[in-house]
C-alpha cells in the first residue's frame, strides 16, 4: 500500500497556505454552527458577489443551444446576446463537450489579440496566445518550460502568492524571494532585487526568470509606469524573462494610479530581448468566474520553434476546458453601447467595482485606527496585507537566534495570532507567513470580497480583539517573567 513516506517529496514540501490549517478549522467550527466570515481567498462568487448577466445567460446559449429554438424562451434573452451565441457555436460548431485545438480556440485567440490591442494600442499576434484554464496553468506551464535543471531558480516576490512556491518546489526548481518594499507603497526596489540575484547566484543558483505580480497579491498595490520600466531593465540586464501576472488588471480603486501591462511597457521601450510571459483570468476583475477556470498567457519576444514547443506543452493536456475558453471570449468582448445587453452589463460592472472600491477604503480607514496595526490602503486587486505588532516576549533573546530560528519563531507567533482570531470571532485570514514577510514583522493576509456590511464587521470585530490580544500577551510576559 502505498505511503506517505514513498510519495514525490517535492509534494511533500510544498505548502499553500491559502487553503492550509486555519481554513480546514474555519470549515469545522462552521459545521458546528459558527459563523464564519472567509477572508482568505479570492473567491468572489463564493462571498456572495452576484455572477454578471451577461456572463451566465450567454453561457447558457452556448451549453443548451436549443434553448433558441423555442420562442417562449428566447424572447427573454436581449437579441445581441441571441445572435451573439450564434455566432460563437458557428464559428465553433463542436459546442462545449468536444476538445478544442490545443492552444484554443482560434476565433478566441484573435478576440483575445484585439482585446491586448485595444487595452495597449500594441501589436499583438493570436498565434503566440494560449488559452488556459485559468491563469494558474499558464504560471506552471511557464515554469515546466522554463526549468533546465534543479538548480535554476525564478525570483518571486516576498510577500507572493503561494502558487509560486508550492509550484516551483514541486517542478524542483529554487526559489529566488526578493522582498518587495513596503515602506514604498509595495514598489520593487532595484537595490533589493539585486541584493537577491546577487546572494541566489553566489549559492550557485542560476536565475531564469522573475515573477511580478501587478496589481498585487496580497499587497493590492498597483507598480508605476516607471517602476515596470526598472523591472523590464534589470531583466534584460541579467538574462531573466519576466512573468507577468496580471489578472487584476481590471481591479484599481485608487484614482491616482493606473494598470500599465508589462507588454505596454516593453513596447514603449522597443525592448526585443527579453522574453515575456503574461497572464490573465476570468476569476478575477470584475467577473469572479473562478469555477469556470478561464484564462490566457501572451508571449512577446518568443522564437516561432520554442512558441511550438510551448504549444506542445499545453497539447499533453489536450486543451483548455472549453466553456472557460468560451468565458475568456466572454470577459474579452463584453457588450458595446448599441447593445441590448449593455445597459445591464454597466450597471452590474460599475456596481461591483464601486463597492470593491468602498469596502478597500473602509479597510483602510478602519484599520489604521487600530492601535498596533497598519494598512496601505490597497490601491487595487482584492486583498489587504495588514501589518500588526505584538508586544516583545522577555524571555526570548530574538538577536541571538539564526534567520531559520527566527523564522520558526514568527511563524508561530503569526499563525497564534490568526487561529485565535479565528477561533474567538469567526474571522479566517491566512497568516503572513503563508506568503512570506520582511524579517521581524508580522502580517496578515485579508480579501474585502464579503459583503459591506460583513467588511465593516470584521473591522470592528478586529479592533476588539487585537486590544484584547496585546493585553492578554503583556499580562502573560508580565506573569511569566515576574515568576
Amino acid at each position: 500500500m502505498i505511503t506517505k513516506q514513498s510519495l514525490n517529496p517535492n509534494l511533500l514540501e510544498a505548502e499553500y497556505a491559502v487553503r492550509g490549517p486555519i481554513v480546514i478549522r474555519a470549515q469545522e467550527l462552521e459545521e458546528q454552527g459558527n459563523k464564519i466570515i472567509y477572508c482568505n481567498i479570492g473567491n468572489p462568487q463564493a462571498l456572495k458577489q452576484k455572477p454578471l448577466t451577461y456572463i451566465r445567460q450567454m453561457l447558457s446559449l452556448i451549453e443548451y443551444p436549443e434553448l433558441m429554438n423555442k420562442p417562449e424562451i428566447v424572447k427573454l434573452y436581449p437579441k445581441d446576446m441571441v445572435e451573439k451565441a450564434k455566432t460563437i457555436l458557428q464559428k465553433h460548431p463542436h459546442g462545449t463537450g468536444a476538445y478544442t485545438q490545443s492552444a484554443g480556440i482560434p476565433f478566441i485567440k484573435q478576440a483575445v489579440a484585439d482585446f491586448i490591442h485595444k487595452r495597449d494600442g500594441i501589436p499583438t499576434n493570436k498565434d503566440y496566445i494560449i488559452l488556459t484554464d485559468g491563469a494558474s496553468k499558464g504560471v506552471q506551464a511557464a515554469l515546466i518550460a522554463l526549468l533546465k535543471s534543479p538548480n535554476d531558480g525564478f525570483m518571486i516576490p516576498i510577500p507572493q502568492y503561494p502558487l509560486y512556491s508550492a509550484s516551483i518546489k514541486l517542478y524542483g526548481g529554487k526559489q529566488i524571494g526578493y522582498f518587495i518594499d513596503e515602506v514604498a507603497r509595495w514598489q520593487l526596489n532595484e537595490r533589493i532585487l539585486t541584493e537577491s540575484i546577487t546572494k541566489a547566484k553566489a549559492e550557485g543558483i542560476n536565475p531564469v526568470a522573475i515573477a511580478v505580480i501587478n496589481p498585487g497579491n496580497p499587497t493590492g498595490a498597483v507598480l508605476s509606469y516607471e517602476n515596470i520600466k526598472m523591472i523590464v531593465g534589470f531583466a534584460k540586464k541579467h538574462n531573466l524573462s519576466i512573468m507577468a501576472d496580471e489578472v487584476y488588471q481590471e481591479n484599481v480603486y485608487d484614482p491616482k494610479v493606473k494598470f500599465y501591462s508589462f507588454a505596454r511597457v516593453m513596447h514603449d521601450l522597443d525592448e526585443k530581448d527579453v522574453s515575456l510571459f503574461s497572464f490573465h483570468s476570468v476569476s478575477k476583475g470584475f467577473l469572479g468566474e473562478c469555477g469556470h477556470r478561464g484564462g490566457y498567457t501572451e508571449f512577446r519576444n518568443i522564437p516561432p520553434d520554442v512558441m511550438a514547443e510551448l504549444v506542445k506543452l499545453q497539447s499533453i493536456s489536450l486543451c483548455a476546458n472549453a466553456v472557460g475558453q468560451i468565458a475568456t471570449f466572454l470577459m474579452v468582448s463584453p457588450p458595446q453601447p448599441n447593445d441590448e445587453s449593455y445597459n445591464t452589463y454597466v450597471i452590474e460592472r460599475d456596481a461591483i467595482l464601486g463597492e470593491l472600491k468602498t469596502k478597500a477604503e473602509i479597510l483602510g480607514k478602519e484599520i489604521n485606527h487600530i492601535q498596533g496595526m497598519s494598512l496601505e490602503t490597497p490601491q487595487g486587486a482584492m486583498y489587504a496585507f495588514v501589518k500588526f505588532v505584538l508586544p516583545d516576549d522577555p524571555d526570548v533573546d530574538i538577536k541571538s537566534m539564526t534567520p531559520g530560528q527566527r523564522e520558526c519563531y514568527e511563524t508561530k507567533r503569526d499563525i497564534d495570532y490568526c487561529t485565535t482570531l479565528l477561533e474567538e470571532t469567526g474571522i479566517c485570514v491566512v497568516p503572513g507567513s503563508g506568503f512570506g514577510q520582511l524579517p521581524g514583522t508580522l502580517h496578515f493576509r485579508t480579501t474585502f470580497l464579503p459583503p459591506k456590511d460583513e467588511i465593516q464587521e470584521f473591522v470592528d470585530k478586529l479592533k476588539i480583539f487585537h486590544l484584547n490580544y496585546v493585553n492578554r500577551l503583556n499580562e502573560s510576559y508580565k506573569s511569566s517573567h515576574t515568576n
